[in-house]
């Protein structure tokens, strides 16, 4: 059966989503309002109907969230302004954010359902095939799952608590992400005293080592953007939890030093050179 799927927003990991959807025969919207001329071409290449917020709200079945961390609340906002909890519409929240913001976004869209999502996974383009969590009323969550059959996109539902999602992603993202990080400040700091080449061969004894892979530095440059609040959210997790969260804003504080490289192309050395914070003419040369 057909649905009519508004998309909020389509990033490079939600235009993937949407042309996923409109492969299997979905309508797909998007509001382009505010949005930059890369983000119109995203749009248009995956074959996404323009609307503006009021219209893609009334006509869409499911509106998915798939933006930025630290704009996943505002966008709900933005929805539950309009006053349009429509009878049947589902709001799939599929942002890396922490469990307690995901209820908040559903105390404020309430009485709209809302299903709690993850992505763990690159964009399904490729043939790349991410996994999509998904928690909440079992029925509903059933319901978006099979919105992708037949797609790249993998599902797995994992109960009907709102917060599983968002609990599995950043429990793993702030591994994964983490250690992004720790790998770049530890090459940073044997590149800077001349034993870099050292460093990667005693990484290299070791199995599917992120310190073998410099070439992800400058990657996670141009995405410290965008990780940092995710790391945020999972350090609210992890405080949520009883656990230690200084690692996860330690990361997130090292992660802002690129703040102003975002989406750039770097080399490693340009990537090492914005993480550092230059102490003067007696620095290590």
């Amino acid at each position: 059966m057909t649905s009519t799927i508004g998309l909020l927003h389509p990033g490079s990991m939600g235009s993937a989503f949407g042309a996923q959807l409109r492969a299997r025969g979905h309508n797909v919207l998007w509001c382009p309002d505010g949005r930059s001329d890369t983000t119109r071409r995203r749009a248009e290449r995956a074959g996404l109907e323009a609307a503006a917020l009021p219209e893609l709200v009334s006509r869409s079945d499911v509106l998915l969230s798939l933006c930025p961390p630290a704009a996943a609340e505002e966008t709900a906002g933005q929805v539950a302004e309009l006053g349009m909890s429509e009878a049947g519409t589902i709001y799939v929240d599929a942002n890396a954010v922490s469990p307690s913001r995901v209820v908040n976004i559903a105390d404020r869209l309430a009485p709209m359902p809302v299903i709690d999502a993850a992505v763990v996974g690159s964009p399904p383009v490729g043939g790349k095939s991410p996994t999509l969590y998904l928690s909440g009323a079992v029925e509903q969550a059933d319901r978006i799952a099979e919105l992708f059959a037949g797609t790249d996109v993998r599902t797995h539902v994992l109960g009907d608590s709102i917060g599983k999602a968002s609990a599995l992603k950043l429990a793993y993202s702030s591994y994964q992400k983490v250690s992004r990080v720790l790998a770049a400040v530890a090459y940073g700091a044997a590149e800077r005293y001349g034993v870099a080449d050292e460093l990667l061969v005693i990484a290299a004894k070791r199995t599917r080592s992120y310190l073998v892979e410099t070439d992800y530095i400058p990657k996670t440059a141009a995405r410290a953007w965008r990780w940092g609040p995710e790391l945020e959210d999972a350090a609210a997790l992890l405080a949520d939890a009883g656990l230690p969260d200084s690692l996860m804003h330690a990361a997130a504080a090292t992660l802002a030093r690129w703040d102003g490289n975002r989406d750039e192309r770097l080399d490693i050395a340009e990537a090492l050179k914005a993480l550092r914070l230059e102490r003067g003419p007696d620095k290590p040369s």
